[in-house]
């Protein structure tokens, strides 16, 4: 269906809002006035305000004109929000297991039976003490990073940590880096804070359009890749094999560093090798336990070559000094009395499940997603606006996010990001039965 031409001054105006080019409070045209000003019919111009006022951007007052309001905080996909106790939460990811809580007493019962609390109370080597290191790198290679050893494995408080260490040890303000065109929101917030330039690359089937990455390292000066190989935030996709090697291989030919994220990659088995296999010379390859085991843990790995890991170290102390070690001794005993890779295979199949609820509930709308993760990407048709979608289903109490978040380029898809981990399984079925229904309504 071809988009409707008044669409593209809805995004314009919707944009300028949202970037404080047009502040809250701001008195727009009259209807005659914008018809006249953009050569539309007037009828035409109040849908423009009607859906500016469904996106909840500006109010209608009778008798005074059109103005522009204060945004209401949609979905991030990256902030929490402090949502009411009846909100439904489907922007962000959080998954539990029923047994989790019981876990955590009965391993802080055993630390406090060990007898060394003693030397947790004291500060630890910023990167780890050798045995959890030596931990981290078994796990690491148990899940397909055969080359980790405790001498290139660090202890970070999170993947965010990890993304944001290795930007901060590796990479210099105004270097550029290459993403896709939708990433996780957190290399943004990293890569700001660092003032690195995201350079945004297409997407092509499951994975990066490599010949545009290419072109954009013959253009520009590339520093680094940006990357979400094994099962990529929002699009849920699996790079295979073949263009992993084509990845690497333009990595090498101009000299880029790998930054290779893999938070999510527990849910994706029989994945090809991770690019750090791959490239172990030029990738630094960074994971987590908050969503395989638990969000509060905030206990992340970094995989990198040799040479480079004092250098993320010495960010690791200006950042946090080292992981909490109470939360990193409990991380390690559960990798090594195989709890880690019990509650990874749970969540799987907790996964696969829940887009199963999804599948049947939404039937009819396009899905992008893999089968086992624990979010889902909805493109939406030309004339449906996501932040329209995103507000009445914030009225229905359910957030969402929107591809705001997620977008490195200028031309922002409507679609939305459905974060299926966080609520139980009933609450989700009936969620997702009113996200279609409120995607219909604004369909025509």
């Amino acid at each position: 269906m071809r988009e409707p031409r008044y669409k593209p001054l809805v995004d314009r105006l919707a944009a300028d809002i949202r970037a404080g080019r047009l502040l809250p409070g701001t008195r727009l045209p009259t209807h005659r006035d914008l018809a006249e000003r953009e050569g539309l019919a007037l009828v035409t111009a109040t849908r423009v305000y009607a859906e500016l006022q469904a996106m909840g951007l500006v109010s209608g007052e009778t008798g005074r004109g059109t103005f522009v309001k204060e945004p209401l905080p949609l979905g991030q996909g990256i902030d929490l929000h402090a949502w009411g106790a009846d909100t439904v939460d489907l922007s962000f990811n959080y998954p539990s297991s029923p047994d989790q809580a019981e876990l955590f007493r009965a391993a802080l019962r055993q630390l406090a039976a060990r007898g060394d609390l003693e030397s947790l109370l004291r500060y630890q080597p910023h990167g780890g003490r050798d045995h959890e290191r030596a931990a981290a790198a078994r796990h690491l290679s148990d899940g397909g990073l055969k080359a980790a050893t405790a001498e290139t494995v660090l202890l970070v408080s999170g993947a965010q940590h990890g993304l944001t260490t290795t930007a901060m040890a590796l990479l210099e303000p105004g270097d550029v880096v290459a993403v896709d065109a939708l990433t996780y929101p957190g290399f943004k917030l990293a890569a700001e804070a660092n003032r690195l330039e995201l350079a945004p690359i297409p997407a092509a089937g499951r994975g990066p359009d490599l010949d545009a990455l290419a072109a954009l390292c013959r253009r520009r000066r590339v520093r680094a890749v940006y990357t979400m190989p094994t099962l990529h935030n929002p699009l849920g996709w699996v790079t295979g094999a073949a263009r992993r090697r084509e990845l690497v291989a333009i990595a090498r030919r101009h000299g880029l560093l790998i930054i290779e994220d893999a938070a999510y990659a527990f849910l994706a088995e029989h994945a090809p090798p991770p690019l750090a296999s791959l490239a172990p010379e030029t990738t630094v390859y960074v994971s987590s336990l908050s969503k395989s085991v638990a969000t509060g843990l905030r206990v992340g790995f970094v995989h990198a070559p040799r040479e480079w890991i004092p250098k993320i170290e010495r960010k690791i102390r200006a950042t946090t000094w080292n992981t909490p070690a109470t939360m990193t001794a409990i991380a390690c005993g559960w990798i090594d009395d195989g709890t880690v890779a019990l509650l990874e295979a749970e969540k799987r199949r907790d996964a696969a499940l829940r887009q199963d609820i999804a599948a049947r509930m939404l039937h009819g709308l396009k899905r992008v997603g893999h089968p086992a993760s624990y979010f889902l990407w909805l493109p939406l048709a030309p004339e449906v606006r996501s932040d329209a979608v995103a507000m009445a289903l914030q009225r229905e109490r359910i957030s969402v996010s929107t591809a705001h978040p997620y977008s490195t380029s200028p031309q922002v898809p409507h679609a939305i990001r459905l974060a299926l981990g966080s609520v139980s399984l009933p609450t989700l079925e009936q969620s997702l039965e009113t996200v279609a229904r409120v995607i219909a309504d604004h369909t025509f």
